[in-house]
């Protein structure tokens, strides 16, 4: 049995913080502000990015994917955000997504850290829902 006080979850004030970071990072993804995606990012080669086609390790990797990115901006609707936030210096960022005139709905996941330069993502993971077998 561990004595550690448990780590308050959701406090409003450190959920409005990531909340905000979320949708600054959708309007730089939407918008295709490719310094803001990199600003977000941790700059370290630990921080990791699954898309829908690619794994990158570290900030450079992630970097380099963005500013090959021919997509533009584009539009989409988020779904069923999920706000968590562990203590006041760890938070995940879960949604789904649909864009249009695409069949498969996608969902994504942000893993945050509060660091001395504000809130980084340290690990991100974006996915398309298929068929079921």
């Amino acid at each position: 049995m561990s004595d550690a006080t448990p780590l308050p979850i959701n406090l409003p004030e450190v959920v409005a913080e990531v909340r905000a970071v979320f949708e600054r990072y959708e309007a730089a993804l939407t918008g295709n502000d490719v310094p803001v995606m990199e600003e977000l990012f941790l700059n370290a080669p630990q921080t990791t990015r699954y898309g829908v086609g690619e794994n990158l390790y570290g900030w450079e990797e992630i970097s380099a994917f963005r500013r090959a990115r021919t997509t533009g901006a584009f539009t989409r609707t988020l779904m069923n955000i999920v706000i968590t936030t562990y203590g006041t210096d760890f938070a995940t960022a879960n949604a789904e997504y649909q864009r249009p005139g695409h069949a498969q709905p996608g969902r994504e996941t942000k893993t945050l850290l509060r660091t001395p330069e504000g809130w980084r993502i340290v690990s991100a993971h974006v996915s398309l829902l298929g068929e079921t077998v």
